[in-house]
Formats: structure tokens, C-alpha cells, sequence
């Protein structure tokens, strides 16, 4: 698993670091000084939360997986349209790319 967070001083200090460690967590920060170097990944949570996990009460992580692997890998990849994309699907551009 991936904490993905800005550089904040709660998320950069020893224990935090530790914890993540302790649940074999991975850390990922933008560089210092560079707020855009996960603005991708942070308009994906940005909207995952607001349409899939806004309003819901998952009990544990075993909860939510199926949940979110659904919006992920059927939704996301195969029917959103990405505007960064140029309004293909993510596999659709995989697609393209596998076959240039």
C-alpha cells in the first residue's frame, strides 16, 4: 500500500515514517518545491472520493477493497474518459500505444 501526501511536517517526521514502515506502507511526496509533481494522482483521489467514497462507511480495509477495486479497474480504466488522454479511456490509450 502507497500513503500518498504532501510534504507537510506530520507526514515528513520520524513517526510517521515509522508507522508506515510498521504497516509496510509505502511514502509518496511531490518534491520540495514542486506542487504539481502528483497533481495527477491527486485529482484521482480528488475524484474517487467524490464519487465513490463520499458518503460511504466502509468497517475495514477488507470492506473497501472490492469497492475501490471496482471503480479502479471497471470503471476508470475501461469507461472514464480522460481528458488528459485526450478523452480516451486509459485502456484505450494503452491500446494505441501497444499497437504504434
Amino acid at each position: 500500500m502507497i500513503f500518498h501526501g504532501d510534504r507537510g511536517s506530520q507526514y515528513a517526521s520520524h513517526a510517521f515514517q515509522d508507522a508506515l514502515k510498521q504497516n509496510e506502507m509505502l511514502c509518496s511526496m511531490s518534491r520540495k518545491g514542486d506542487c504539481r509533481d502528483n497533481a495527477v494522482l491527486e485529482s484521482f483521489f480528488e475524484t474517487l472520493k467524490r464519487e465513490l467514497v463520499d458518503g460511504c462507511v466502509y468497517r475495514s480495509h477488507e470492506e473497501a477493497k472490492p469497492s475501490i477495486f471496482e471503480y479502479m479497474e471497471v470503471y476508470d480504466n475501461r469507461k472514464r474518459r480522460h481528458s488528459s488522454l485526450g478523452y480516451l479511456t486509459p485502456w484505450e490509450a494503452e491500446c494505441q500505444a501497444t499497437a504504434a
